[in-house]
């Protein structure tokens, strides 16, 4: 066995494995009744569920926090600049 290929020197790649968890979440969606209390819990579980791997992903591009903050209010909110 190479010492790359050793599961202890394995490399933890959280991106994968959070989008994996949001493909189990959306799989487990699937299978929630279709009913009004299954709808909700459905909607809530999806967001929940997927918002680590887009927000991990958004964290990784790196945008600075001088443009996320609110330096002056006529200036716009910090999306008008992307």
């Amino acid at each position: 066995m190479n010492f790359e290929e050793s599961p202890r020197t394995k490399k933890f790649d959280l991106e994968e494995r959070l989008i994996d968890y949001s493909v189990l979440i959306t799989g487990i969606v699937e299978t929630m009744p279709n009913t009004r209390a299954g709808n909700h819990f459905a909607g809530q579980l999806i967001r929940s569920g997927t918002s680590p791997a887009l927000n991990y992903a958004e964290a990784q591009v790196g945008v600075p926090c001088s443009i996320l903050t609110f330096q002056n209010t006529e200036q716009g909110t910090p999306n008008d600049e992307f």
